[in-house]
């Protein structure tokens, strides 16, 4: 198999669906409801969450068989059954439609896999087995959570407000790429590591005015 082309997608606004109830599935519908999807659950059971979800109008939920007209207008599925016959029809009609496809425990089927991630606001670190090993992906998912501080993500919205300002006064790219060397070294990180966040601030703020000379 060919290697995978690492991305992030915005699923802001786009139609999921999820084929199944059980604890997979109530796991896969958490990790969507931070990114203002619209999810849609089809499965004949369900948890109490992926209920109380439905309930709350946090997600659609169809209590009752898969139906291929489920696909209709559907970006990205999530099979998590335990029907190898289901996963691999649905995998078919996914192909046919163009549409994203993650079956779970079942590589060959699987157009992209859900890697374990390290956040830090806006700052998203990703790591993939490639479905070899996912509790391998997992074990170096938890060492890098040590190793990166909370305040580097507090440090990366503050660049985006660095950046826009930046993009608005510099119209010379590598002006604005000597500007943010000054803004992302081992000193500021190093700083940032230990907390101090004041002296932080002060680096940015004399950078911002540097702009408005």
């Amino acid at each position: 198999m060919a290697h995978l082309f690492p991305a992030f997608i915005n699923l802001e606004g786009k139609n999921c669906l999820i084929i199944g109830g059980g604890k997979v599935a109530e796991r896969k519908v958490a990790n969507l409801l931070a990114y203002g999807t619209n999810i849609k659950v089809v499965s004949p059971k369900v948890t109490e969450n992926i209920k109380e979800w439905g309930e709350k109008g946090l997600i659609t939920v169809n209590l009752r068989a898969f139906d291929d007209r489920d696909l209709d207008g559907i970006f990205m599925v999530f099979a998590a059954t335990n029907d190898s016959d289901l996963n691999r029809r649905v995998a078919r009609i996914c192909r046919m439609k163009g549409i994203l496809l993650n079956a779970v425990d079942d590589p060959v089927n699987c157009d992209f896999y859900v890697p374990s991630v390290v956040r830090r606001d806006s700052l998203v670190v990703a790591i993939s087995t490639e479905g070899k090993s996912p509790l391998f992906a997992r074990k170096m998912r938890e060492e890098l959570e040590g190793l990166i501080p909370e305040a580097y993500g507090w440090y990366v919205d503050l660049l985006g407000e660095v950046r826009e300002k930046a993009k608005a006064k510099i119209n010379d790219i590598n002006e604005r790429e000597a500007l943010f060397h000054k803004l992302v070294n081992d000193e500021i990180l190093g700083l940032l590591r230990k907390g101090e966040w004041e002296k932080v601030k002060e680096r940015v703020e004399e950078c911002i005015s540097s702009l408005q000379d």
